[in-house]
């Protein structure tokens, strides 16, 4: 049986399995330099401008206004 037999609920579980196996321990997965860079910048720039991100309340209720009819 391959992967692309499963069900797509089968599927979404061992994306889900495979998600928190890789989050268990974030040292082994590997991060470009590039990638690094862009999150240092994204960093420096809210830490220099905090206002100009929103909290993860404020998030939160974004998102679910918009899942409200």
């Amino acid at each position: 049986m391959s992967v692309f037999d499963l069900s797509s609920a089968e599927k979404l579980q061992l994306v889900e399995d495979l998600w928190d196996d890789l989050a268990s321990d974030p040292s082994q997965v590997p991060v470009h330099d590039w990638q690094r860079e862009e999150l240092d910048r994204r960093r420096a720039r809210l830490e220099s401008s905090p206002d100009i991100g929103l909290s993860w309340e404020e998030v939160q209720a974004r998102v679910r206004a918009r899942r409200q009819p």
